[in-house]
């Protein structure tokens, strides 16, 4: 009876609240936008033409938001059941791990150590394991503090088991004052002993990574680190080093650990993290060639260590699990600054938007904790893992046109598609594939493949995971969060203003490649089996920067009405729509904030992040998104910078963890583009209420009620408000002060708006 039962339930929730909000705000949205229409035919004006269409807009955006956040549903797992299913460990199916890191330095080595131990100190048979590192910076020091951390291993993960740790990263694990995340023998004096022996040798550990990594020792690179000599990040061998090896396929002993750097050449592109993947993927086929694939960024932890297990209940389960493609794991962050100054932690959008999506036909994959089916990613269809892959499909020949010229991997493309664990081969030892990885690590392998256009992860944009999932989705899978508690897995929050829009700006350009390409929901929805409200709720995701097209525009008609003495808001009793629009939306904004346990300043600090994220990097996204498209230029990979605490880590950084400690919450600028958007915006409304104060504004055209009023000026001194680190950042000098050139650069963009708008009233 065991095996019958499901392993998971999905549990529906309705807020009932919630949809009587959201409907109230949508009816208030079409009546203002009833409003604006027949007044448009009474009179028109290009102000209220522009608020028209934008408002048209927020109010097809409120719908699809609605549309995700009507469904919400969580998942419940069922471990006891699981291990009933599987009554012996060695039963349970393989997994293979993968970890991605592109830079030493914005991706300090120490932290991507911590994230593997982490994986290594899993609580599942450890011959189900493999973990694979991706390393696209080709640097000898991340090979270098792997192997470290495969010696540091050897002692670290058997305490972990020993004690039935929860936090299996050492560093979280040292630094952690919370008794409930430490251990339930922690009060045993064997275990405070071992403990501090412990924390005396990952100290040690850790010191010489970052001596290493800092250069305050020399790094001779002979032997194992000989092929890293004359390498250059960008032009490069491929290079497969088997680090750790369970040659005796022990269950206690320690996964396989290997590193992969792929083959990198000026002339031929890399597809990013997208290309990078795919190499892992092909990889593990040949080295292990498990049925599920974990893969996580360098510095997301496991803080959950039966996580896999939990995933399986909803893979493996036996009435829906092979429906499903992924399982989707939510980001939550281990250091993210008190009231979240900087709008990054998404507490709010993944509680009430991503797990209504839950509901839906599943989570977008979010490109990291994420869980998925080997064969899925190969190009199966669900209908396949019961009926089986047609046989001329599994044709050698056409799996080689596929998949690549490598009859190894072929051999083990075949085994995962027909549902097989591992590559026919009898020896299954990783170290007897290196030759062949290394050549399907190689970048002129996946020329004339499938590889990035129909399977795998997908090529064309840096937001790599959202095509990825539409294209899964769009072939009937489903997808499933999986949200135990503890939370499975906690990374690092970006931890400054420039992360936070270094990180949005990409996001932002990526999706609007989406947006408007073959891998749109749309044509998931129209050409493919993406079902309509899924692919409505991806279009919140992928609109992010067409949305601040009409932000900007909108944010430009309270100083443009200010200047030129018109209005875009109603007067009189009119004028009561968008101000019940406006209390409506930020009263029950600060409810759901409230609801989930937010303090009042950080509901504010989101608020006003979302406008400045929405109107800057948003926004320059958008634009770098119109030159690839266009063809003009190719967009750029930027990585967001992870920060270690390094005062866990027993170095003697104190003084970097006190600037660190002064920096946090606080605006910093740089000479960039997305700094002159929203410097621009400042000094525009400000100008334009200095004409208004000072009188300076011509004479309204018409009678009184062509001319601005109360709710023109409101709303430019509300975006001074939203703006107010900008505002600081005009009389500050350093890091806190906006840059000399991106001020006489927004200046000058000020300068002509304002003469624009005297223009049209002159032109008029």
């Amino acid at each position: 009876m065991a095996s019958h039962l499901p392993l998971y339930e999905k549990i529906y929730v309705k807020r009932r609240f919630q949809r009587v909000m959201d409907t109230l705000m949508l009816l208030l949205l079409l009546l203002l936008l009833t409003y604006r229409f027949f007044s448009l035919l009474d009179s028109f004006t290009v102000p209220w033409f522009l608020a028209f269409s934008c408002e048209s807009w927020f109010t097809f955006t409120w719908i699809v938001i609605l549309n995700c956040k009507w469904s919400p549903a969580y998942t419940i797992t069922h471990l006891h059941r699981l291990l009933q299913h599987y009554q012996q460990q060695d039963e349970l199916p393989a997994v293979d791990l993968f970890v991605a890191t592109a830079d030493p330095v914005l991706e300090p080595p120490i932290i991507t150590a911590n994230t593997v131990l982490s994986l290594l100190a899993l609580d599942y048979p450890s011959n189900k394991l493999a973990c694979y590192v991706s390393d696209d910076g080709c640097s000898p020091l991340t090979f270098y503090a792997l192997v470290e951390a495969s010696k540091f291993a050897k002692l670290w993960v058997p305490f972990c088991k020993k004690y039935n740790l929860q936090l299996r990263a050492p560093f979280r694990f040292f630094s952690t004052s919370d008794s409930n995340l430490i251990s339930t023998e922690q009060d045993s004096l064997e275990f405070k002993q071992e403990r501090s022996k412990m924390q005396d040798m990952y100290d040690n550990f850790s010191r010489k990574i970052e001596d290493v990594t800092a250069k305050a020792i020399p790094f001779p690179l002979d032997g194992e680190y000989a092929s890293f000599l004359n390498t250059d990040r960008r032009n490069h061998p491929s290079i497969v080093k088997v680090i750790l090896e369970n040659e005796e396929g022990v269950r206690e002993g320690l996964p396989h650990l290997i590193y992969v750097s792929r083959e990198k050449r000026p002339q031929h592109p890399h597809e990013y993290k997208a290309g990078a993947m795919n190499v892992l993927t092909r990889v593990s086929g040949l080295m292990s060639n498990a049925p599920f694939m974990l893969n996580v960024d360098c510095d997301m932890v496991v803080n959950n260590s039966k996580v896999v297990q939990h995933a399986m209940c909803i893979l493996m389960d036996p009435h829906k699990g092979k429906e499903i493609a992924y399982v989707q794991c939510f980001q939550q962050f281990y250091d993210g600054i008190k009231d979240d100054p900087f709008g990054n932690q998404w507490v709010s959008a993944f509680e009430y938007i991503i797990r209504g999506m839950a509901g839906l036909q599943g989570p977008f994959y979010a490109g990291t904790n994420t869980f998925h089916r080997r064969s899925a990613m190969y190009g199966l269809y669900p209908h396949e893992i019961e009926t089986g892959r047609n046989k001329e499909k599994l044709a050698e020949s056409v799996l080689i046109k596929q998949f690549g010229s490598s009859n190894e991997f072929v051999k083990s493309v075949a085994s995962a598609l027909e549902g097989n664990s591992y590559s026919p081969n009898d020896d299954r030892s990783p170290s007897n594939f290196i030759k062949e990885a290394t050549k399907v690590s190689d970048c002129k392998y996946e020329h004339d493949t499938s590889w990035g256009s129909e399977m795998g992860w997908l090529y064309g944009s840096i937001s790599e995971d959202v095509p990825t999932g539409i294209n899964i989705l769009k072939k009937g899978w489903r997808a499933e969060s999986c949200t135990p508690e503890p939370t499975p897995f906690t990374g690092c929050a970006p931890g400054g203003l420039l992360s936070t829009i270094v990180q949005q700006k990409r996001w932002a350009s990526g999706l609007t490649v989406v947006f408007f390409g073959k891998n749109s929901p749309l044509m998931g929805c129209l050409f493919g089996k993406l079902q309509f409200r899924a692919g409505l709720a991806y279009c919140w995701l992928t609109n992010w920067g067409l949305r601040s097209v009409y932000l900007v525009c909108y944010a430009a008609l309270p100083p443009y009405c200010l200047i030129t003495n018109t209005n875009f808001l109603p007067k009189g009793e009119g004028l009561m729509i968008p101000v019940a629009v406006f209390v409506i939306y930020y009263l029950y904004s600060l409810i759901e904030y409230v609801t989930i346990g937010v303090s009042l300043r950080e509901w504010w600090n989101n608020q006003r992040m979302t406008i400045i994220t929405t109107s800057t990097a948003w926004f320059i996204g958008f634009l770098s998104a119109m030159v690839k498209l266009l063809g003009i230029s190719d967009t750029v990979f930027e990585i967001t910078q992870k920060e270690h605490p390094s005062k866990t880590s027993g170095g003697n950084n104190n003084n970097n963890d006190e600037e660190k400690e002064e920096d946090a919450g606080r605006f910093t600028f740089e000479d960039s583009a997305v700094f002159v958007t929203g410097t621009t915006i400042l000094i525009v409304q400000v100008t334009a209420l200095l004409i208004k104060f000072m009188g300076l504004q011509p004479p309204a055209a018409g009678d009184d009620e062509s001319g601005n009023g109360a709710g023109e000026l409101v709303c430019s001194m509300l975006l001074v408000v939203c703006f107010w680190p900008y505002l600081k950042g005009l009389f500050q000098r350093g890091k806190y002060g906006i840059p000399f050139s991106t001020l006489c650069k927004s200046a000058l963009l000020s300068f002509a708006f304002v003469q624009f708008s005297r223009y049209t009233i002159n032109a008029a």
